[in-house]
């Protein structure tokens, strides 16, 4: 399987910036499975979208978007539980 290219969005650098100092390490393994296996067990595809999943990392979401044909992973927000969905 080809690997994909993972990229953050300007605004889930900021919000990876400001979650707590232990949970990042967690995050950023997440991520770079995503590399991967952009469809890990436990992925979501969110209702209401086409090309938008989510992933969970204890009380934290990752949500993102694949675009298979660029082979590219979009991260698009980082947040607790609560509140990634507003």
């Amino acid at each position: 399987m080809a690997s994909y290219n993972v990229s953050l969005k300007r605004s889930a650098e900021k919000e990876l910036r400001r979650l707590d100092k232990s949970q990042i390490p967690k995050i950023l393994s997440a991520v770079q499975t995503l590399a991967k296996d952009p469809f890990p067990k436990g992925s979501r595809k969110l209702v209401g979208s086409t090309k938008t999943f989510r992933i969970r990392i204890g009380d934290y979401r990752i949500l993102y978007t694949v675009d298979p044909s660029a082979q590219l992973v979009e991260i698009q927000r980082i947040r607790h539980r609560k509140e990634v969905y507003d």
